[in-house]
């Protein structure tokens, strides 16, 4: 999976903030804030990644076992289907 194109994770005020770029303006109406992990996971979305993969980093990144890692990721993984900012 990866973040779709026309996104960019931006920091606004010591925020994660993902903000729709030219054509996704249109389609897309809102900005979506992420946390730490949140944003951690997002750019490792700008390229192609399994989930496994987010699994791997984050448990190498944070101090998270892998049961737990999977279940967030999932959730974060759905939040942004939800919101077809994936493929």
């Amino acid at each position: 999976m990866k973040v779709k194109s026309g996104f960019m994770l931006r920091e606004i005020a010591g925020q994660a903030v993902v903000v729709p770029l030219g054509e996704r303006v249109v389609e897309f109406n809102g900005i979506i804030t992420l946390s730490e992990s949140g944003a951690f996971l997002w750019n490792k979305m700008e390229e192609e990644v399994s989930e496994n993969e987010l699994v791997e980093h984050i448990t190498g990144e944070y101090d998270i076992d892998p049961e737990t890692a999977r279940k967030d990721i999932q959730e974060f993984i759905d939040s942004m289907r939800f919101r077809d900012l994936i493929d």
